[in-house]
């Protein structure tokens, strides 16, 4: 029995011309056959396929219909999808592609496109909107710039890095490049939104006397210069002033207890 089985599956299990194996023979069941790329099938049975051919070529502005039979048929224009194939006796039906889709060849499609859409959260904005014979194309909002290119336009952005106090933007973002920072250096300084290190302020060519010194990420602070010969001459006079303020007092008060005495001596001989 086991060799008459064998014999069996050896005998029959085999895809013909322009097929394949979709499922192989077992014991109990026949192989079942699919076309090979290039061809279709004439004679389909139960889920399998018994006989193919190949494809014609179609000329410039066909397509292949997918029905059996593979009609060259004419295709429709930019814009248009396929309602019906041709047959052998009329020339294909077309329809418009409907809002939101599009087709931008022509074609054989029986379905058009959906537009593709964007997040304004992501960086993006329209460049271009969709029509139904061109897909809408974005490009990267102010302050963003293109990572991913798609076609003649942008699929993803990313925001300009800001550049750090201590930091100039020596080139600026543009919508295909992030902004380029560079460090200050020696006596320059920058807070992040200069376009090159500024020198620190000479205080004393302005006449001023510095009261803090800068640093890369901060100008240094200017103020009013004080003239030390005047800070003398009011130290002075203020001592003088205490000075003669003391002595008069104690005047006052020595005066004042010299005369309590005579007084009181008259007082008794009365």
């Amino acid at each position: 029995a086991s060799k008459n089985i064998s014999s069996f599956c050896i005998r029959e299990c085999v895809c013909y011309a322009g097929l394949q194996v979709k499922r192989p023979c077992t014991t109990t069941s026949d192989a079942v056959c699919e076309p090979q790329d290039g061809f279709f099938c004439v004679d389909l049975r139960g889920d399998g396929c018994v006989a193919a051919q190949k494809h014609r070529s179609c000329k410039p502005g066909q397509y292949m219909s997918q029905r059996v039979g593979q009609e060259c048929c004419p295709m429709c224009r930019p814009g248009y999808r396929v309602n019906k194939h041709c047959t052998e006796f009329t020339s294909t039906s077309c329809e418009p592609c409907t809002d939101g889709t599009f087709l931008d060849q022509p074609n054989g499609q029986t379905e058009c496109f959906p537009c593709k859409k964007y997040d304004a959260d992501a960086g993006l904005q329209v460049k271009s909107p969709c029509t139904t014979t061109s897909d809408a194309v974005f490009e990267p909002q102010d302050g963003f710039f293109c990572v991913d290119r798609g076609g003649d336009g942008c699929v993803a952005a990313q925001k300009h890095r800001s550049c750090k106090p201590g930091q100039c933007i020596s080139h600026r973002g543009t919508a295909t490049a992030d902004t380029e920072c560079s460090d200050c250096t020696g006596e320059t300084y920058s807070n992040g939104t200069f376009t090159s290190c500024q020198p620190h302020r000479k205080c004393e060519s302005e006449g001023l006397q510095q009261i803090r010194p800068g640093n890369h990420s901060a100008d240094s602070e200017c103020g009013p210069k004080h003239d030390s010969s005047n800070k003398t001459a009011i130290t002075v006079s203020l001592i003088l002033v205490v000075v003669i303020t003391v002595a008069v007092l104690t005047a006052a008060v020595i005066w004042r207890r010299k005369k309590r005495p005579k007084q009181s001596a008259g007082r008794i001989s009365i």
